[in-house]
């Protein structure tokens, strides 16, 4: 498979959807579009509905190694295609290993990933992500370290 060059994201994973839907609400008061971000969780009636109304438009439906059947939308998705469809893809967006394992036993447990792309507003995606009880909040900053 060839490298993508997918850019900068920082994610962060609620632990339900009403927890979600307070910091999406927030980032784009922010400022941040709805195309810069991505939404990935267990796929159930309200996390669908969660994608439509956050993104206006459908999850597609997924299975993603060591999480399961997941709904999900968003630039994220880029990387997570082929035959290695896992959350240790992030690598190419900059995560490191670890990073990967913890967003996929969050999801896994019926957590909400939230990703936004974009390197110059990072922090401020961040800070956001943290102060709406984004769980293990980071940037994925190793492009070209790994």
């Amino acid at each position: 498979m060839a490298e993508v060059s997918v850019g900068l994201f920082t994610v962060g994973v609620f632990q339900d959807v009403a927890w979600a839907a307070k910091g999406i609400d927030a980032l784009k008061r922010a400022g941040f579009p709805p195309e810069s971000m991505t939404i990935l969780a267990k796929d159930a009636p309200d996390a669908a509905a969660l994608i439509e109304k956050a993104l206006g438009a459908k999850g597609d439906r997924l299975d993603v190694a060591a999480v399961g059947g997941v709904v999900a939308r968003g630039p994220l998705l880029e990387p997570l295609q082929g035959t290695a469809r896992d959350l240790g893809t992030m690598r190419r967006v900059g995560f490191q290993a670890h990073d990967a394992r913890i967003f996929e036993a969050l999801a896994g447990r019926g957590g909400v990933l939230v990703a936004i792309r974009g390197e110059p507003r990072a922090a401020d995606a961040l800070a956001i992500l943290h102060s709406y009880g984004g769980g293990n909040a980071a940037i994925g900053a190793w492009i070209g370290r790994i």
